[in-house]
C-alpha cells in the first residue's frame, strides 16, 4: 500500500490542540509525523507501545484475559451495586464520551469527576465569582502586543504555545516577535523566563499579595512598601505602566497560580486585575490548560448538569461542591466504594490516602494504555487513541471545538471509548429498568 500523506492533523495532547501536523501513513501505521512539537511526536509515533488490546478481568490476584461483553456486564452489575460509584477522568477522551459518561453517573446515583478537580478547579472557582474577559487563541496572535506568562512555563509544558499563538507567531496585525512585548513572573527563571523581555521573581506563595499590589497600581493608588512578595514598588509601577500601555495584552496562567497559597483567591485577584485594566486599555486572561479535552470534560459537564467538574448525582440530582464532592476528597474520606476511572492515570498522581483507598475498592480502567491504574483494575477495558484511532470532537484550551479524525485503524478487536460506555450505559438500563 502506498503512503498517505494527512495533513492539518489534529494534537491530542496538550490544550493547544495544534492543527497544524501533517501525518504520514504506511500500512496503517503512523511513520512520519511534521511540525508536530516533541511530545506530540512522542504519541504520534508510540501509540502502539505499552498497549492493553484484550479486556482483562481479575480472578483471585490475577489478571485473565476475558471479553468485553462479559467485563461489560460484571462492570455494570458492580456499578449497580455500589452505593456511591466514582466516575474520574474524561480529559483525553471525546466530548462524546464525556456525555456518555455523564449520563451513566446519573443514572447510577454516582459522583462525576474529572482532572480539574487536581490542576484548574480554582480557576473555575474564581471565575464563578468574578467573571472572565476572553477570547480565541486567534485573536490573541493577530492582536496582542504583551503577554504574560504567570506561573506557567509553556516551553515545556505547551511547546508551540508561543510560536503558535502568541509572541513568535506571524499575525495579521502584529508580524513578528519585535512587534511583541513578552512577561514572565514566576518563582524561579524558568526556560521561559530566559526568553522573557521583562523576568519578575517572586516569593513562593506570594502571587495574592503580588497580583493585588498591581492592581493598587494600575489604579494609581499609592502603595506604603518597599517590597510586596519580594518585588520592589518600583518594579511593580514599572510593570504597571507596561500593561496599561499595551495596545492588547495578554495573561496566560498555569498551576502555579492555582495550586500555589491562595488558589481560587489567586485566581480572583488576577481576574479583577485584568477588568481593571480593561477600563484603560483591552486585555483578556485564559488558563494554559493541560490535558487536550480538559475544557471540554468542563463544558460537556455543565452542559448536562450546570456544574463542571465534582457533580454529586447520589442523592438523585446534581448537587456541586468542590472540596466535598471532587475524587480526591471523595476517596480520602473513603466515601467511594467502586470507581470507573476513564483516559486517566490517578493512581500514580493522586495524593497516597486517596491513592491507597481507590485500590481496595472495585476498580474498573478504560484507557488506551498499561499504566499504574490499569495494573491495580480489577477489570481493564481497552479503548482507542482519539484523535489517532478514532473521530471525536474536543474543546481547545479557549473554548473552540474542534473535530479530530481518525488516521489509523486501532488494534484488531478494540473498541472506542463511545462503543464501550454506551455498551455499558446500556447494560446498565437493561438491569435497573
Amino acid at each position: 500500500m502506498s503512503q498517505e500523506v494527512i495533513s492539518n492533523v489534529i494534537c491530542t495532547v496538550c490544550g493547544c490542540s495544534c492543527d497544524h501536523l501533517q501525518v504520514t501513513i504506511d500500512n496503517d501505521k503512523i511513520v512520519k509525523v511534521k511540525n508536530a512539537c516533541a511530545m506530540s511526536s512522542g504519541k504520534m509515533l508510540g501509540y502502539r507501545n505499552e498497549r492493553t488490546t484484550q479486556p482483562m478481568m481479575k480472578k483471585g490476584t490475577t489478571l485473565k484475559p476475558t471479553t468485553y461483553e462479559r467485563a461489560i456486564d460484571v462492570t455494570a452489575k458492580t456499578i449497580i451495586k455500589s452505593s456511591s460509584p466514582l466516575f474520574y477522568g474524561w480529559s483525553l477522551t471525546s466530548n462524546e464520551a464525556i456525555a456518555i459518561g455523564v449520563d451513566l453517573a446519573e443514572e447510577t446515583g454516582g459522583f462525576f469527576d474529572n482532572t480539574t478537580s487536581t490542576c484548574h478547579g480554582p480557576t473555575i472557582l474564581g471565575v464563578h465569582e468574578i467573571g472572565e474577559s476572553s477570547c480565541t487563541l486567534g485573536e490573541i496572535r493577530h492582536r496582542a502586543d504583551l503577554v504574560i506568562y504567570w506561573g506557567s512555563n509553556p516551553v515545556h509544558a505547551h511547546p508551540l504555545h508561543m510560536s503558535r499563538y502568541t509572541v513568535m507567531s506571524k499575525g495579521r496585525f502584529r508580524k513578528s516577535r519585535s512587534d511583541r512585548k513578552l512577561i514572565v513572573v514566576d518563582v524561579r527563571k524558568t526556560d521561559t523566563a530566559k526568553l522573557a523581555d521583562v523576568f519578575i521573581q517572586l516569593e513562593p506563595n506570594n502571587d495574592y499579595e503580588l497580583m493585588v499590589a498591581l492592581r493598587a497600581a494600575v489604579r494609581g493608588d499609592e502603595i506604603e512598601q518597599e517590597t510586596v512578595a519580594g518585588v520592589s514598588i518600583d518594579k511593580i509601577e514599572e510593570l504597571a505602566e507596561m500593561l496599561i500601555n499595551c495596545e492588547f495584552g495578554a495573561l496566560f496562567f498555569g498551576l502555579g497560580l492555582t495550586m500555589s497559597a491562595g488558589k481560587s483567591k489567586n485566581i480572583e485577584a488576577a481576574l479583577s486585575l485584568v477588568t481593571e485594566l480593561n477600563s484603560k486599555t483591552k486585555f483578556v486572561i485564559m488558563p494554559m490548560r493541560g490535558h487536550f479535552n480538559v475544557n471540554g470534560a468542563n463544558n460537556v459537564t455543565t452542559w448536562l448538569t450546570g456544574y463542571p467538574y465534582a457533580v454529586d448525582f447520589t442523592q438523585g440530582f446534581p448537587r456541586y461542591n468542590p472540596g466535598e464532592t471532587s475524587a480526591v476528597d471523595l476517596l480520602a474520606r473513603g466515601e467511594c466504594d467502586s470507581a470507573l476511572i476513564v483516559a486517566s492515570d490517578p493512581i500514580s498522581n493522586f495524593p497516597y490516602q486517596a491513592a491507597k483507598h481507590l485500590t481496595s475498592i472495585p476498580l474498573i480502567t478504560i484507557d488506551p494504555h498499561i499504566t499504574p491504574t490499569t495494573m491495580c483494575s480489577n477489570i481493564i477495558l481497552p479503548s482507542a487513541h482519539v484523535g489517532i484511532e478514532t473521530t471525536g470532537s474536543t474543546y481547545r484550551m479557549d473554548g473552540v471545538v474542534l473535530e479530530t479524525r481518525k488516521l489509523v485503524d486501532p488494534p484488531k478487536g478494540v473498541k472506542t471509548d463511545v462503543e464501550i460506555l454506551s455498551a455499558l450505559l446500556k447494560r446498565v438500563k437493561s438491569l435497573t429498568r
